[in-house]
């Protein structure tokens, strides 16, 4: 009987990491951006792009993660396969 990888999963890891990111640069950019900052960027917030950006990517891969499971076959447990 196979089993799904779960929170093994890598994709399920850099999401987490992502969102992690990406609401921490949002929070930034949205409560503790100066005028000297959006000057430096040219006006651009760039804090608060990259944080949605990240989020956009975190449910990106916590779909494909979720859609397309990683299947682990029973024998990956030590036993030779035959």
């Amino acid at each position: 009987m196979a089993g799904k990888a779960g929170l093994f999963d890598l994709r399920w890891i850099i999401a987490l990491l992502f969102g992690v990111y990406g609401v921490v640069l949002t929070v930034v950019g949205i409560g503790f951006t100066t005028e000297a900052d959006l000057a430096k960027a040219g006006g651009l917030n760039i804090n608060l792009w990259s944080g949605i950006g990240m989020l956009v990517m975190t449910g990106l891969f916590a779909l494909w993660a979720s859609l397309r499971p990683i299947i682990v076959p029973e024998d990956a447990a030590g036993t030779p396969m035959s």
